[in-house]
């Protein structure tokens, strides 16, 4: 596979991407791309391991290693370095549904177990797939398939990365489906919970209307479960699957929760992208908008509590509409610039990672935007009840009298900043319950619907649960390998066995 010296006589090189000050003038996306030749070359550097943890999916100490899809890593990478891009794509689209999303948003835990990356840089996968795809696209390969009618009809709740996993490949079965998404559009978490920066809306929509093209019916505006009964999907359809994510943000209580001028991430991001959207992908006229149910930001103090990417992105969103200044707590400690001892390859490399948001505060104002091991105390209140700052506390973790760890406040450590916006990205805490009790399914202590170890079908006969409603908060890469299998096992429910 690949090059046998290619990666001793080729360095790692990554496309060039939009210096930050340029990058916040817009929220257009601002990685660039290799030559096809500079691609190739990348390509040469995947070595014949025995081993490629890069396609193994594989669970080390508790975290992923490799890609989840399996993905045929060493394969594409060998396709892409001979120039066969037509090929690669063929393989590539054996394991993956939308390698345009991933090769966008995906942190790669292909390239965090690349072989490689023992004693060099890894391969840069990511980038190989994202020239794969984008070169399928443009020579008008990538295609969705439709097999001949089963006469069976499935309902899936959600139109994130897992339920149009599902309906891609239940649809390609031959099975009637129908997605039910709750917004004005199609994509959920793709949609509306990341930037546009990060994954244009428009590579979204190019997918669905292939969809469509193929049978796909998509119904918006309906949130089932509200607008519609679920004893009527039940009734109506041979199987529903729930793939409605974990959608209910975890909230950071403290005194003066009640001022205005909280929001949680999650309403802030969607309200942006679909302005956006609305406002047919222009900066100018979104950043200018003043009309936000948050407010304008410019010349506003912003602080985001999360350190996550979803934090991040509220990080570099509030800088594109003009927020003066930017804070970001995050409660872990800060991690280490090289791996640890106890965190050895190929293990995910749990070090310090300085993201895209984090990037252009450095840029703009000179500092890193986050405090860590730091939480909020206090939301502090004007006389007319707007926030006006907010008072932290670092936190510590110590030993109980039963000898259990957990966090506490050090004493003296309290500090004041000054906040006229605070975003709440503390993560979520599970699907809806509405969706789930309307069901009538099991879900666990985390509010996720259950279901046995390594299956998909609910306590609910005929109801199959996939994603984030599943397994909880997870990246897209987990969605759509979620949704992939729970294709297989319906597939399997309806028709005595599975060709998916």
């Amino acid at each position: 596979m690949g090059k046998a010296t290619g990666f001793l006589e080729v360095e790692r090189k990554d496309a060039a991407i939009v210096e930050p000050l340029e990058r916040v003038k817009n929220f257009e996306e601002f990685h660039g791309k290799l030559t096809l030749e500079e691609q190739r070359a990348q390509a040469s550097r995947c070595m014949e391991c025995g081993i490629p943890f890069c396609q193994a999916g594989v669970f080390i100490a508790g975290m992923a290693s490799g890609c989840p899809l399996h993905n045929l890593v060493p394969e594409v990478n060998d396709l892409v370095y001979k120039g066969n891009l037509e090929q690669a794509y063929v393989r590539l689209s054996k394991t993956h549904s939308f390698p345009e999303f991933t090769s966008r948003v995906c942190p790669a835990l292909c390239e965090a177990a690349c072989t490689c990356g023992l004693h060099n840089a890894p391969v840069t996968t990511k980038a190989n797939e994202k020239t794969v795809i984008e070169y399928a696209y443009e020579k008008g390969l990538v295609k969705e398939e439709v097999g001949a009618s089963t006469g069976r009809k499935i309902a899936i709740v959600g139109s994130g990365p897992s339920g149009l996993a599902a309906a891609q490949l239940l649809n390609r079965r031959g099975h009637d489906v129908t997605v039910f998404e709750r917004s004005d559009r199609i994509g959920g978490l793709l949609r509306y919970g990341i930037p546009n920066m990060k994954l244009d809306k428009r590579v979204i929509d190019r997918r669905i209307k292939l969809m469509e093209d193929a049978g796909v019916k998509f119904i918006c505006n309906t949130n089932v479960g509200k607008d519609i009964k679920p004893e009527k999907l039940l009734k109506e359809y041979d199987r529903v699957i729930l793939a409605c994510g974990a959608s209910n943000p975890r909230d950071v209580k403290a005194e003066g929760r009640d001022a205005k001028g909280i929001y949680f991430a999650v309403d802030f991001l969607k309200e942006v992208s679909k302005n956006l959207i609305d406002l047919e992908y222009d900066s100018d006229k979104l950043i200018a908008k003043k009309d936000f149910s948050f407010g304008s930001l410019k010349g506003k103090n912003v602080v985001v509590i999360g350190g996550g990417d979803t934090g991040n992105d509220c990080v570099g969103t509030s800088l594109r509409l003009g927020a003066a200044n930017v804070v970001q707590l995050e409660m872990m400690p800060k991690p280490s610039e090289e791996r640890l001892p106890s965190n050895p390859w190929p293990e995910w490399p749990k070090v310090l990672k300085t993201d895209y948001g984090q990037e252009e505060v450095i840029a703009l104002f000179g500092n890193d935007p986050r405090l860590y091991t730091t939480t909020v105390k206090e939301y502090v209140k004007d006389a007319k009840g707007n926030l006006k700052a907010v008072k932290t506390v670092q936190i510590k973790m110590e030993k109980d009298k039963n000898g259990k760890m957990s966090m506490v406040n050090v004493p003296g450590s309290e500090k004041e900043i000054k906040c006229d916006l605070c975003l709440i990205a503390a993560g979520f805490l599970g699907c809806e319950g509405y969706v789930a009790n309307g069901f009538g399914v099991e879900c666990n202590e985390r509010t996720n619907i259950k279901t046995e170890e390594g299956h998909f079908e609910t306590s609910k006969k005929n109801v199959f649960a996939t994603g984030d409603a599943r397994r909880g908060q997870s990246l897209v890469v987990w969605a759509i390998a979620e949704g992939r299998a729970v294709a297989k096992e319906v597939d399997e429910s309806l028709m005595g066995y599975s060709n998916l």
